[in-house]
């Protein structure tokens, strides 16, 4: 085992600004709690982590902190009987990156009820690309699904915002395989051809649907919605979704705000539901996943993402901020 770990190093106490660096030299003593240590493989670039790379108080809780939302790895040692040194684990939310050491590392210790086995059918290269916008993807479209929306429902089409980011690029395939018409809507209309790819039957700009803004009650256009947006552009797709439509909000790149009026519910009685890709229970996580692996022969991985070194990652930071990232953007950190 090598003395020190590699990894993405915050800094920064009190109303100190929040600085990061790329250290070689961590020792095994700040490392963490956890009574599994991992050789992390693969972590990504998650909007999360790059504002924690930018050094955003908003996602950065705890200092010092090694970012990385997700992370996968083979098990060094454990402390738990269910997990074996050389077994690849996967981890996804609960903190890590935000109040605890995450997955930008080349190290790193996990509380084993944080951890799933990687499934039969996935590589940990995929598993990377999937990480949380897979994982959420997934549970907003069973949200959709569980609610009731089905490609025999409608024959209207189901919105995709932010789809030509990761979290939108896996729902657009997954509710494309499942044979729902999917509208992909993007503030990136020259990645129309990756989306109709992905599955995707129209594909409209940000701006287009933003131009029915301000209205309480709009034409019907879709069936459901999945947003990552918030603000004015969930605000406005409200307006805009068929009577008992169904709306899963699952991110807010657009705005943690809901400009809107109760007219879409109670006129037309539409469903308005949340996803927490962050502290589900294992059985669902188990679920997801093997969901995906049963999948994965048919999905594009390599069209979805980007890989970068681990040294890469604070440099590409500003782009995933600023949208300009397509899928995900995976970090490929050691055997």
């Amino acid at each position: 085992m090598a003395e020190h770990a590699t990894g993405w190093w915050i800094r920064g106490d009190g109303a100190q600004e929040l600085s990061s660096s790329l250290r070689r030299d961590i020792s095994d003593s700040e490392l963490g709690d956890g009574s599994v240590e991992i050789a992390v493989s693969h972590s990504a670039v998650n909007y999360k982590d790059a504002m924690a790379l930018q050094g955003s108080r908003g996602v950065v809780r705890n200092t010092p902190l090694i970012p990385g939302i997700d992370a996968v790895g083979r098990v060094l040692s454990s402390g738990d009987p269910t997990l074996t040194p050389g077994e690849t684990v996967i981890l996804t939310g609960w903190g890590y990156g935000e109040r605890r050491h995450g997955g930008l590392a080349t190290r790193m210790r996990a509380d084993p009820e944080h951890l799933i086995v990687l499934p039969e059918g996935l590589s940990p290269h995929q598993a990377a690309t999937l990480g949380t916008a897979g994982f959420t993807a997934g549970l907003a479209v069973a949200r959709l699904r569980a609610a009731g929306v089905s490609p025999d429902s409608s024959a209207l089409p189901i919105a995709v915002t932010g789809a030509a980011g990761a979290v939108g690029s896996f729902a657009v395939f997954l509710l494309a395989k499942a044979g729902f018409p999917v509208t992909a809507i993007t503030g990136r209309t020259d990645e129309a051809s990756y989306l109709r790819a992905l599955g995707a039957s129209d594909v409209v700009s940000r701006q287009e649907i933003l131009t029915h803004s301000g209205k309480a009650i709009g034409s019907e256009k879709y069936a459901g919605v999945i947003d990552q947006a918030g603000g004015p552009l969930l605000a406005t797709l409200l307006s805009l979704t068929a009577s008992e439509g169904v709306v899963v909000s699952c991110g807010l790149a657009g705005g943690s705000d809901l400009p809107t009026t109760v007219l879409p519910f109670i006129l037309r009685g539409i469903s308005l539901l949340g996803v927490n890709s962050v502290t589900q229970p294992t059985g669902n996580r188990v679920e997801a996943w093997n969901h995906w692996a049963a999948l994965a022969d048919s999905v594009p991985f390599d069209d979805i993402s980007h890989t970068i070194g681990l040294a890469e990652a604070g440099e590409i930071a500003p782009r995933v901020l600023a949208g300009a990232t397509r899928g995900r953007v995976v970090v490929e950190i050691g055997a």
